[in-house]
């Protein structure tokens, strides 16, 4: 898909639709400078998909799991690892053995370590417009 700028509600209706389709196992990854709106659109994919509790960003806890009618979704936020060598200390591999949606935000972290089957969603500011975000998906 070709690149969108959204307000940060039709973004949020976006992402809401896209947890809706979702089919497990899926793994998607936000990737974006901080305050793009990353978490926002974690959190109206989670709704999408079924999940009914408050969605909070894991910046220090890494990772949380969620309940969603249909499978788990795991929310992970790598930010403050230094790299794959450390993806092993918060679960990584029974996160991605698991028949879940893995919403994955600072994926660079992981440096190669994610599935080949990743749905990559991009986020940026749109210059002179702070009110829009670009997202290419």
């Amino acid at each position: 898909m070709p690149a969108a700028e959204f307000t940060l509600a039709e973004m949020t209706q976006w992402g809401e639709a896209l947890g809706a389709r979702l089919e497990t196992p899926c793994v998607v990854t936000l990737e974006g400078d901080l305050g793009a709106g990353k978490t926002t659109l974690v959190q109206a994919i989670a709704r999408g998909y079924g999940v009914r509790d408050a969605v909070t960003s894991p910046t220090f806890a890494l990772v949380h799991e969620y309940r969603a009618p249909r499978s788990p979704v795991f929310h992970l936020d790598l930010y403050r690892l230094e790299g794959p060598h450390q993806l092993a200390n918060i679960g990584w591999d029974d996160v991605f053995s698991s028949r879940a949606v893995v919403l994955v935000e600072w994926p660079d972290r992981a440096a190669g370590e994610l599935p080949p089957a990743t749905h990559a969603i991009r986020l940026s500011h749109v210059p002179g417009q702070p009110d829009l975000r670009s997202v290419n998906w």
